[in-house]
């Protein structure tokens, strides 16, 4: 039996945990959870873990633990990225990490964060079935709390799904006035990223919005990861789904299809984030379910 590694990724908005094997270099996937946590709760506002925010991460936690000793995963690493980077009180967090998983939790930078989406979502999209990526690759990464872009060089933007949102989003839905303001926000950050966006022949999005995108674009009913890996997304469409998603109170569009509990509120903010990306570009977004857990898993395995 191949060995398990276990990857746990602490972020804004949900914790996830995907435990693998590899075989003949290929990484199969053994299990895949996530928990809406919303660990990043007021971080922006306060500068501190809202206490409910790390009771309810720290259950995930203890539920990702429960798995892992039944598997008898020995390999674990568990990364904290956007939110726990800005927390003041964070050591009541790495504390119950350490002690439901037995492994402290390392906080990574913005640019360590992308090279491992980066990692994942090339290893993903790269197997038998896929077609050959033309280059330069794009990845993007939208978080709850920062969102992260990989071409030449990794870039970190202090902005996600969650902090757009609790930032400039605040009306249900938001007005006219405060979709102008966060607009105007994002485009000052992209064209000060450095990022040659007229550059890119293709762009990758990973992570919970572009597959939430995803599934909307294609009209899904029930999710199915399958069909979502790979899947193509025109910049005309990110562009409808974004100004759908901001004209819709959180109350319908938690009643879509496909969406997951705890995204309703702040999934207009990650298609803001993905439109105002996408009109950078002149070519589609393609999709990978493969991600920074799957980038943590390679890198574990030394491969």
């Amino acid at each position: 039996m191949s060995e398990l590694y276990a990857a746990v990724d602490c972020g804004t908005n949900s914790v996830r945990l995907l435990v693998a094997r590899f075989e003949d270099g290929r990484l199969v996937e053994v299990d895949r959870r996530l928990h809406i946590t919303r660990l990043g709760q007021g971080v922006d506002a306060t500068g501190r873990f809202h206490p409910e925010a790390l009771r309810r991460t720290l259950d995930a936690m203890r539920d990702f633990a429960s798995q892992l000793d039944a598997l008898a995963v020995r390999h674990r690493r568990v990364v904290a990225t956007s939110a726990a980077r800005d927390a003041a009180n964070s050591a009541e967090f790495f504390d119950g990490v350490r002690a439901a998983l037995g492994v402290p939790a390392e906080i990574i930078s913005g640019q360590d964060e992308a090279e491992l989406s980066r990692l994942g979502a090339l290893r993903g999209l790269s197997g038998p079935g896929q077609p050959v990526l033309a280059q330069p690759v794009l990845v993007m990464d939208i978080g709850g709390g920062s969102t992260e872009l990989v071409l030449d060089h990794a870039v970190s933007l202090d902005v996600g799904s969650v902090r757009l949102r609790e930032r400039f989003l605040a009306g249900d839905p938001p007005t006219r006035s405060e979709i102008d303001a966060a607009t105007a926000y994002l485009d000052g950050l992209l064209d000060a990223s450095g990022i040659d966006f007229a550059a890119v022949e293709t762009w990758v999005g990973v992570g919970g919005t572009a597959t939430s995108l995803s599934a909307l674009a294609h009209r899904m009913e029930v999710y199915d990861r399958t069909v979502v890996h790979g899947s193509v997304v025109s910049n005309q469409a990110v562009a409808a789904l974004a100004e759908s998603l901001l004209r819709m109170p959180i109350a319908d569009v938690a009643a879509l299809p496909t969406m997951v509990p705890g995204r309703a509120d702040v999934i207009c903010g990650g298609a803001l984030i993905c439109h105002r990306v996408g009109r950078r570009l002149r070519v589609p977004m393609r999709v990978s379910e493969a991600d920074i857990l799957d980038g943590i898993s390679w890198g574990m395995a030394g491969m």
